[in-house]
């Protein structure tokens, strides 16, 4: 007895399992007079196509320019004039001192004006940067040709999924004429 309910146990277990695995495709019968049933794959080969993307980027490369400097003559000339000043002042004596300070002042802020940096032109580069759109070009699989057998007849098709070990195919039976 034990031995009846464990081949039913089985039994059903193995048509729970058929029907499961068709369960995703109902047979949908429109009485077209067909029916689905599985085919095995034999081969797969993946089908490729180019795709092209517009990709924004930035450029960037250094430009030489040409650079003004006005310089900074008034520091030079306060400088001469102070120490001319007091060079002046330690070599006049008596009233002449008065005049020999404003005399080093004057003598010593001219060579100092004419000693210090009066700026100038120099040559240098700048960065520059500018947007430019590059195109990505991308191989990618656009579908996939799929040799397969059913009932001993080799059949080819293209489809957009890779179907794997097994394919559905769905058999269409007519009267010929």
């Amino acid at each position: 007895m034990t031995r009846i309910w464990l081949s039913a146990l089985v039994l059903a277990l193995v048509a729970t399992t058929a029907f499961a695995q068709d369960a995703r495709y109902p047979n949908q019968d429109a009485g077209d007079n067909s029916h689905y049933g599985w085919a095995n794959v034999l081969r797969v080969d993946p089908v490729y196509g180019i795709t092209r993307t517009n990709v924004p980027s930035q450029q960037c490369y250094n430009q030489p320019v040409v650079r003004e400097d006005r310089g900074n003559s008034t520091a030079g000339t306060l400088l001469g004039a102070v120490v001319g000043g007091v060079l002046g002042h330690t070599i006049g004596k008596g009233d002449g001192r008065t005049a020999a300070t404003v005399v080093g002042a004057v003598a010593g802020g001219a060579v100092g004006n004419r000693a210090s940096d009066h700026g100038g032109t120099y040559e240098g580069s700048e960065t520059r940067c500018q947007q430019v759109n590059t195109v990505s070009e991308q191989r990618r699989i656009v579908g996939y040709n799929v040799e397969y057998r059913y009932r001993g007849e080799v059949y080819m098709s293209q489809l957009s999924y890779d179907p794997g070990d097994r394919l559905r195919v769905r058999v269409s039976v007519t009267p010929a004429d």
